[in-house]
């Protein structure tokens, strides 16, 4: 058994038409919009630039089947010359009701919503949805299996916001129902370890030198 750690690369997808509009996304299937397509463009020449120099040759991006993180990760496979594998735990949280809608618009047409929206309730469910607790176990328990059947290998995923905030309060032990006091930037990229299912952030937002 390997003692080496499992280093993964979370990258956020490129930019949508509801990002820029403050729509909440989940698992409605938005594509990238240009500006995005050119964010992925931009952090995929980075990441072959960069990836090698740091003896890092992922075989396989893999992605989250929805559309617009799936639109970064053959962007980025493409520049490394690799192939995309999607994986259901990368997909972001299921909104249900709300999704479409920005934070305005859902206190007018969902209003039974829109507290446990902002208060960050781990256990309210939106209709036709997920409760915040349920995302971050379906999260957390996918990408522990998708590390462990490649340990000591270096992952690159392309996912979601509700993920990298699930992942980031897990490895820095922050909890899922505190207000958010970090960024998360479109094509950003962001280091984690993993070793007996324990994670550790190593850099957040940037690429690391």
């Amino acid at each position: 058994m390997t003692t080496t750690p499992t280093r993964l690369c979370l990258v956020r997808h490129g930019e949508t038409d509801w990002n820029v509009a403050h729509r909440i996304q989940g698992q409605t299937d938005v594509p990238l919009n240009a500006v995005g397509i050119a964010q992925a463009q931009t952090l995929a020449t980075v990441l072959a630039t960069r990836l090698p120099a740091l003896g890092v040759s992922p075989p396989t991006v893999f992605s989250s089947d929805l559309q617009r993180a799936r639109q970064t990760a053959e962007v980025i496979a493409l520049a490394l010359g690799g192939a995309v594998t999607t994986h259901v735990a990368l997909r972001e949280r299921h909104y249900g009701v709300i999704e479409g809608l920005t934070a305005a618009e859902m206190a007018h047409q969902q209003p039974a919503c829109h507290a446990p929206y902002l208060a960050r309730d781990r256990a309210f469910e939106f209709v036709n949805g997920e409760s915040l607790n349920a995302f971050a176990a379906r999260v957390m328990a996918g990408l522990a299996a998708l590390l462990d059947a490649h340990p000591g290998q270096t992952l690159l995923a392309a996912t979601h916001g509700g993920v990298l905030d699930v992942l980031y309060r897990a490895a820095t032990g922050r909890d899922l129902s505190t207000p958010r006091d970090f960024t998360l930037p479109n094509c950003a990229t962001n280091w984690f370890f993993y070793r007996a299912g324990v994670w550790e952030l190593e850099a957040w937002g940037a690429f690391p030198a």
